[in-house]
């Protein structure tokens, strides 16, 4: 599932600082002591989401993993996506994607996993529960990853276990992400689960 992609390093640090700081971006928080985790990557309302986090990953020195939907793995491009750390998930077919990431946390000493929780760009009613799920199976921790267009500033934020009680763990990620704003917020959905 997941092959050896871009490592970080001072080259990757240098160009992702350079890069949001041509957009006037600036990067906050500090990557956990830990060795493997699972990291929300919200809000998710534009393409820019996707260049600013990889950017806040390389200033970071954080080699991560990421999850898209398959059509974007394509040629020209899947090739570089993969080597970025991106996993295709084929999202009209019923795979276990939650079984094959614990498992690919099982088989490694190091490994952080960036997840979308809203699943896409557009509003969502509810944040698809996957991370959790990953998380509380492979006994890693999670951690509150975010881009802030107001503030223009991306990072790291607080970090905790899922203790099985999800409506009570989202109230906690629901509080955190309440003051974060999305490029177009009126997409950002809320950090609710289904019912």
């Amino acid at each position: 599932m997941l092959k050896q992609g871009l490592s970080a390093n001072r080259f990757t640090a240098w160009a992702g600082l350079t890069f949001l700081k041509a957009l006037g971006w600036r990067v906050e928080g500090e990557t956990p002591s830990i060795r493997k985790f699972v990291i929300i990557a919200a809000p998710h309302t534009s393409n820019w989401d996707f260049p600013i986090t990889l950017a806040v990953a390389f200033a970071l020195k954080v080699k991560i993993y990421w999850m898209g939907k398959a059509a974007m793995f394509r040629w020209p491009f899947g090739g570089l996506l993969r080597w970025l750390g991106g996993i295709p998930i084929d999202r009209s077919r019923s795979h276990n994607v939650v079984d094959q990431s614990v498992q690919a946390f099982q088989e490694r000493d190091h490994l952080i996993m960036v997840v979308p929780p809203e699943g896409t760009r557009k509003k969502v009613s509810y944040w698809k529960t996957g991370f959790y799920h990953i998380a509380r199976g492979a006994g890693v921790p999670i951690v509150l990853g975010f881009l802030d267009y107001r503030r223009k500033a991306g990072g790291i934020g607080p970090t905790f276990f899922p203790t099985g009680r999800i409506e009570e763990d989202m109230l906690q990620i629901r509080a955190y992400y309440a003051t974060i704003t999305g490029k177009r917020q009126s997409q950002f959905g809320n950090a609710v689960v289904r019912s």
